[in-house]
């Protein structure tokens, strides 16, 4: 019995501790802060923007998210890099012909173009320019999608922000501007949002929440958030990274082997030599679009290759790192 006793007071112990001392990480109000300021620059003074999006064999989710991208109604100057990762199902011409329908519907003028991983791209003010790049191998050392982000990135040619995201999230209108002024309010290298997960079905509901909050415990938000703590991590669908931070932190290359890059991202821009302040919270305005498989056992959609399509920075534990629809707000 004393045995019992001590178990059950020790489990008491260490779920008050969860609860009230763990950065309260079952709460989700760590929402987009405000931009004061920097909401009210006039377009000339907003920060060029370039999305990055890895993707392989990603044909049939693209045209549920690449024109949200297409169509961000954002004040400066914005463009999308789509890196072809090797795929086998058209995924490049299925970009590109999204690109051609985004052009002939946007009045401000959009194009499409394909060119190779070290072709910048440049748009105008107002244009809307997506260039799909055809990635190679990575070279030793890489790990897949990694090696996908680097080369968006040299392909994003000159740019004060780029926005990595996946294939299969799809955001709503005004989400960029939000990200942008949050990062510019308070001089963030890192904004990022878990985007809302698909939790229709029964199994959905039952495993997508436990697999979120577990990643909340691992890195409680309010953590992750605070200058002078060590947590860091990130939400690998939606990350609005500060380019000149990046860079003096190193770059990719110092987590070329990652394979949870979300974390590892938050982690090279958040301690030395950077020490740069970075968020990360909820939202409702940036979704995952992707069906799961239908196969038993398997909810989490991730190729273990590690490939830009996969969403291989959903983790380790085959832990998603994108919030579930249906989620309690408190």
């Amino acid at each position: 019995m004393p045995i019992l006793a001590g178990a059950c007071l020790l489990a008491a112990l260490a779920w008050a501790y969860l609860l009230a001392g763990h950065g309260g990480y079952w709460r989700t109000d760590q929402r987009l802060p405000g931009g004061g300021a920097a909401g009210r620059m006039p377009p000339e003074q907003w920060p060029s923007v370039v999305a990055v999006v890895p993707a392989r064999d990603e044909a049939a989710v693209l045209p549920l998210t690449l024109p949200s991208l297409m169509a961000a109604d954002y004040p400066g100057e914005f463009s999308v890099v789509l890196v072809d990762d090797g795929s086998t199902d058209g995924t490049a011409a299925v970009a590109a012909a999204l690109g051609r329908n985004a052009a002939a519907g946007m009045a401000s003028g959009s194009a499409t173009r394909e060119s190779p991983p070290g072709a910048p791209a440049r748009p105008g003010r107002g244009e809307r320019v997506l260039r799909v790049a055809r990635g190679s191998s990575p070279p030793e050392g890489w790990a897949g999608k990694v090696w996908a982000m680097e080369q968006g990135l040299r392909a994003a040619g000159d740019c004060e922000y780029v926005l990595f995201t996946d294939a299969d999230i799809g955001y709503a209108p005004g989400t960029l501007t939000a990200l942008v002024r949050a990062a510019e309010a308070d001089r963030r290298a890192l904004v990022s949002q878990m985007a809302l997960l698909r939790a229709d079905t029964g199994w959905e509901r039952l495993i997508v929440p436990a697999f979120v909050y577990f990643f909340a415990q691992l890195y409680p938000f309010r953590w992750v958030n605070r200058p002078g703590s060590r947590t860091a991590a990130a939400a690998g669908g939606c990350m609005l990274v500060r380019r000149e931070v990046l860079a003096a932190a190193g770059g990719l290359q110092r987590i070329r082997d990652a394979r949870i890059d979300d974390i590892a991202l938050g982690r090279l821009l958040k301690r030395p030599p950077a020490q740069a302040r970075c968020w990360l919270g909820f939202t409702n305005e940036v979704r995952s679009r992707r069906p799961y498989p239908r196969r038993r056992g398997d909810h989490t959609n991730q190729d273990p290759a590690g490939r830009a399509g996969s969403s291989s920075s959903r983790g380790g534990f085959g832990l998603p790192n994108r919030q579930p629809a249906g989620r309690l707000n408190v």
